[in-house]
């Protein structure tokens, strides 16, 4: 299948060659000056992504012990049953899409990663940790961030203030210290904007820092909330629908951020959309659900040819 995105730099088409940095000499290139988090950079060698990616390997960079791992899930409402038996691994450093018909189970299996659903029977692993009952707010101060569907920013601030919301969990001074001890708050503060500042001008957006999110075009809000993810420095990354109702020029910005960021940062990112073009061009492996089941898991190239998952999902027309 040919890509609908030809701008859009394919894992699975080129080697990616990574950028250095010291911090003598900062990072330029397409998304400006990302520079670094607060977090180092992985060597360069670990970035460069394997055309094996399309044969069904895991590409360069990407393996290891999972970074997460979803063992035996099962989500129930009642009668309905969201999720049966749902098991996969995100390694280090790959983006893997999650695919599927709507009501499939996609973000019900999110949500059970991020804490709103606690799995009866199932287990959730981030780095060897069980979280499978932890609260949300446990899980992202375990260093667990996503985006949701539908845009959930606050709207009567700026976006600058949104991405600092994303930088709470490391904000070690409360309303008592930074009453007690002024200066040690603000160099902190000063440490936090920074790190904002460098995201604001990843992803393109310095024009609209002081703008009313509320105020925005809706794929920069999505982007916005992309960026409030990334504030965290996830260990996972979590990205419900990131592309869902943009028009085609959105869609291209989008996913070079998305690969951007996986360059950059590495961040293991397990991303759901509809969006075929989107899921082949820019994932390392894809898992299909249907009706709450697993039905197949692989590569882009080995998912699209499944007989299973045409008949459920893709259709004759999208695999040919």
């Amino acid at each position: 299948m040919e890509s609908q995105y030809p701008h859009v730099v394919s894992p699975s088409r080129l080697h990616r060659t990574a950028l250095t940095c010291t911090p003598e000499c900062p990072r330029t290139g397409s998304r400006g000056n990302p520079g670094q988090l607060s977090v180092p950079d992985p060597p360069p060698a670990a970035v460069v992504q394997s055309s094996a990616t399309e044969t069904g390997a895991h590409a360069g960079g990407v393996g290891g012990r999972p970074k997460l791992q979803v063992q035996g899930v099962h989500i129930n409402f009642g009668g309905v049953k969201a999720l049966q038996g749902v098991s996969l691994d995100l390694l280090d450093r790959e983006i893997l899409a999650i695919i599927g018909p709507n009501g499939a189970g996609k973000t019900t299996l999110i949500n059970s990663v991020s804490g709103v659903y606690h799995p009866s029977p199932g287990r959730i692993v981030l780095d060897g940790e069980n979280i499978t009952y932890h609260s949300p707010a446990r899980i992202a101060a375990l260093g667990v961030a996503r985006t949701f569907q539908n845009v959930a920013l606050f709207k009567g601030m700026t976006v600058l203030e949104n991405l600092l919301v994303g930088r709470h969990l490391h904000m070690r001074s409360g309303a008592l210290a930074s009453g007690l001890y002024w200066q040690l708050a603000q160099r902190e503060e000063i440490r936090h904007r920074a790190v904002v500042e460098r995201l604001i001008d990843f992803l393109e957006i310095t024009h609209i820092r002081n703008a009313l999110a509320g105020t925005l075009p809706y794929g920069l809000q999505k982007r916005v909330e992309l960026g409030r993810a990334l504030a965290m420095e996830p260990r996972v990354l979590l990205l419900d629908e990131p592309m869902a109702g943009m028009n085609m020029e959105e869609k291209e910005d989008m996913a070079r951020f998305i690969l951007d960021v996986n360059d950059e940062w590495g961040f293991p990112t397990i991303l759901i959309e509809h969006d075929m073009g989107v899921v082949m061009d820019i994932s390392n492996r894809v898992v299909v659900l249907d009706h709450g089941e697993k039905i197949a898991e692989g590569s882009p190239g080995h998912v699209r040819g499944d007989p299973l998952v045409i008949s459920a999902y893709l259709g004759e027309e999208a695999a040919a």
